[in-house]
């Protein structure tokens, strides 16, 4: 009886474990994957590492690094490579710099004596180094999907004067709207953790805090001047689709614009890609008088 018991636990703990490795696996780009997307492809962006004593820091970047800086902030679980399409895009390597960082925890980015880092601020803080890569004379756009988008909100708040726009896409903002899930508790176990990708464990952690640093990040909301875009997808099962209410409701600042697409899910950045293009290179979103715009098409496009 104990042998059959012992066997029925074994096998329900790898099958836990199987399971919650798939549950978020298609958002961890593995070298492999890397290494074959990029194996026939003219440019491969330029991977460097950031370090001080006590930080590393991963970053790649393509585009000549005197234009204009996009930097990128991934969400969690997530990696730099998550922004593949947009790093691929001949167009806006011709107009960016695009530098796109794995965040401290995740990839090759970590701080030494720290196994996670779920402050938010701190999150925000040690992106900082990556602004001395800014070798034009413009200010740097900053994008932010997911949990990556309050953590690009803290670090413009943090250097306002050398940020040109923030656009926050899928954000998970609202700290009463933090979403868990069936297999989040068993995330936490520590003996389950051995099995699991680094990066789930770091989002699992960077989940249970996360309410909670969304509060304390309640002021920046009410002091952010820099033009700023919120894009949610009504579709979207990971970041409530009412975040964007959150966001009309404290981001006091009159040059910020909101954009909902109906039928779009979480990864926006890859089902539309041609309206973040047009955004990026022709600025469309921040004529004066919009404030507002609901798109329900598929493409999300705004016009020629």
């Amino acid at each position: 009886m104990l042998s059959f018991k012992f066997l029925r636990s074994t096998i329900l703990f790898f099958a836990l474990s199987a399971s919650l490795s798939s549950c978020f696996s298609r958002y961890i780009i593995s070298a492999k994957q890397v290494k074959k997307h990029y194996a026939l492809k003219k440019v491969r962006p330029t991977e460097t590492i950031i370090k001080n004593d006590t930080l590393s820091l991963c970053v790649a970047s393509v585009g000549a690094d005197t234009l204009p800086m996009l930097l990128l902030i991934h969400g969690a679980p997530g990696s730099l490579w998550g922004y593949m399409n947009l790093m691929d895009d001949e167009d806006l390597q011709k107009q960016f710099h695009i530098v796109s960082v794995d965040r401290v925890g995740y990839g090759k980015s970590k701080l030494k004596r720290k196994r996670f880092v779920t402050s938010i601020e701190m999150q925000a803080k040690v992106l900082l180094p990556i602004f001395a890569l800014n070798k034009s004379d413009e200010k740097i756009t900053v994008l932010g999907r997911s949990y990556g988008a309050p953590i690009a909100a803290k670090l413009v708040s943090l250097v306002p004067d050398q940020v040109k726009e923030l656009i926050m896409i899928s954000p998970v903002i609202d700290p009463e709207k933090e979403k868990f899930y069936w297999f989040s508790k068993w995330g936490r176990n520590s003996f389950i953790q051995l099995f699991l990708p680094g990066e789930f464990n770091t989002a699992t952690a960077e989940k249970y805090s996360h309410s909670d640093e969304l509060r304390k990040l309640l002021p920046v909301w009410q002091n952010l001047e820099v033009p700023t875009t919120v894009i949610q997808g009504g579709n979207d099962w990971i970041a409530d689709p009412t975040n964007i209410d959150f966001a009309k409701k404290h981001i006091k600042s009159r040059r910020a614009q909101y954009i909902f697409l109906y039928n779009a899910g979480h990864m926006i950045t890859y089902t539309h890609l041609s309206m973040i293009k047009e955004m990026l290179m022709k600025n469309r979103l921040f004529q004066d008088k919009i404030s507002s715009i609901v798109v329900s098409n598929k493409e999300g496009s705004l016009g020629n």
